[in-house]
């Protein structure tokens, strides 16, 4: 009896020193085991749920680097396809005179001797430029028969005509140039109308 008598007092003395070292702790933290799994497991689902959103976040960040580098890649080939794009305008010009100066040759100084070499010499040029145009991807745009595309001709007047359909091409005034899939100067056209 005497042993149940002091295993009695020491537990009450425990529960007392237990009670006085808790007295200062806040009430949130002196949850009993039942609220402690609640809360466990809510914070595990809440854990769960920042991951999975991290995860998310992540995904999205890959995608947008992948955009951004495709993006990039594609306006480095661009830039570098393109180039020439300034400088084959301009020269288009130079194409244009030389073109207009050999159509302006009658066909008597061509078959004229005096002549020949200066025709010769000419038509040569010509050759050479189309070769560098087409080294370069620039072609001439096929306008003269074909049907009338804004994307590649400029309609500058109408022609009244019995031969061709409205909206046929009947006369070139200018050509037109493209650069690989590009535009690079619409041609100047004159279009067929129905005649008055």
């Amino acid at each position: 009896m005497d042993g149940e008598k002091s295993d009695n007092m020491d537990n009450e003395n425990l529960s007392e020193e237990a009670e006085a070292e808790l007295a200062g702790v806040p009430e949130s933290m002196l949850d009993d085991e039942d609220s402690e799994q609640v809360s466990d497991a809510d914070r595990i689902a809440a854990l769960e749920k920042e991951l999975a959103a991290a995860k998310q976040d992540i995904l999205y960040a890959k995608a947008e680097e992948q955009n951004t580098r495709r993006r990039l890649e594609q306006e480095k080939q661009n830039a570098s396809t393109y180039a020439a794009t300034g400088f084959s305008r301009d020269i288009l010009s130079v194409a244009d005179n030389l073109e207009r100066a050999l159509d302006a040759i009658p066909q008597e100084l061509r078959d004229d001797e005096k002549f020949k070499g200066l025709v010769a010499g000419l038509e040569a040029t010509g050759r050479e430029l189309e070769t560098v145009f087409g080294k370069h991807g620039i072609a001439p745009i096929e306008a003269v028969g074909e049907e009338l595309d804004p994307n590649r001709h400029q309609a500058m007047v109408e022609i009244p005509s019995v031969e061709a359909e409205p909206g046929v091409i009947v006369q070139q005034m200018q050509r037109g140039y493209m650069i690989k899939d590009r535009l690079l100067r619409p041609a100047l056209v004159g279009v067929a109308k129905k005649p008055d």
